[in-house]
């Protein structure tokens, strides 16, 4: 795919909620959905960015995200992902001028890009969510520590726009902002519209690229029906995702308080910071 290729998928992504980045795929904002019980209330918009890794951004990508007052950019993938980016020659960190880099990792040393979780999870198929809900779970059960930091931030400094990714921004990334959502009154099928999003958000040639790495491996040799639902972001699975979360760990605010060691205020604050008194943007396009 050439440059001009490129530029044009990207720009023909819906704006609202994506923004065009230079070199960052999936890039979108978290906010401007409906508050279930609130018609004329909404989250917060130009607070909360998501995205795929930023290795690639180009000057001019920097510039837009500059310009959107960003200050603090929270990295969730691990070690060995950012070793094998720079080997891969794609770049490994990304710092720029007025942003700081928040390094919090869901699992630390472990691979967690989509190749390695499919193999991971043999039990992707091409229409079940049983592959989902697992990886989730294991999300949630390791990524408390690192999610402590990003909700800290939502609680106690709203006025500095962040931006959360892992390698697709897809599942770790996905999870995160599924708990932020839904703790603050958006419903199920919304929050699962807005996973759902990464479908389009990510460029035809990122996912060929994957696909690819994914038929090479042993583990998966052959599976075509599994590889293309493992990069996959339906709404089902996360649907399926979040009737876990209410299993499991009794819900967003439960999590937030019992796994990752939020205060009653703390959860009181995210939702002041991020509910405001507006109309939906996204209401009638879902």
């Amino acid at each position: 795919m050439s440059v001009s290729e490129q530029s044009a998928e990207v720009s023909s992504l819906p704006s609202p909620p994506f923004i065009t980045v230079a070199g960052i795929p999936n890039f979108r904002d978290c906010g401007g959905y409906p508050v279930s019980e609130s018609p004329n209330h909404s989250i917060r918009r130009e607070v909360i960015y998501r995205c795929g890794e930023p290795s690639q951004v180009t000057e001019d990508g920097i510039t837009t995200m500059q310009r959107l007052g960003i200050t603090h950019i929270y990295d969730l993938r691990s070690n060995n992902e950012i070793e094998r980016a720079q080997a891969a020659g794609r770049g490994g960190v990304v710092e720029w001028e007025g942003c700081q880099r928040v390094f919090v990792p869901v699992f630390k040393d472990t691979d967690y890009s989509p190749e390695k979780l499919a193999i991971r999870y043999k039990s992707y198929t091409a229409d079940g969510t049983e592959g989902f809900v697992q990886a989730y779970t294991d999300i949630l059960n390791s990524a408390p520590p690192s999610y402590r930091k990003i909700l800290l931030h939502l609680a106690n400094e709203p006025e500095k726009p962040l931006i959360v990714h892992c390698t697709a921004g897809k599942d770790r990334t996905g999870v995160i902002c599924a708990l932020v959502l839904s703790l603050c009154g958006v419903d199920d099928e919304v929050v699962a519209k807005e996973y759902s999003l990464t479908e389009i958000g990510l460029p035809d040639e990122w996912k060929t690229g994957v696909i690819e790495h994914l038929m090479e491996n042993p583990a998966l040799k052959g599976n075509m029906a599994g590889a293309l639902n493992m990069i996959s972001a339906r709404a089902a699975s996360m649907l399926a995702t979040l009737e876990m979360l209410q299993e499991k760990f009794g819900g967003a605010e439960k999590y937030m308080i019992e796994k990752c060691g939020l205060s009653n205020q703390d959860i009181d604050k995210i939702r002041s910071n991020l509910i405001i008194e507006k109309p939906a943007m996204h209401l009638h396009s879902l």
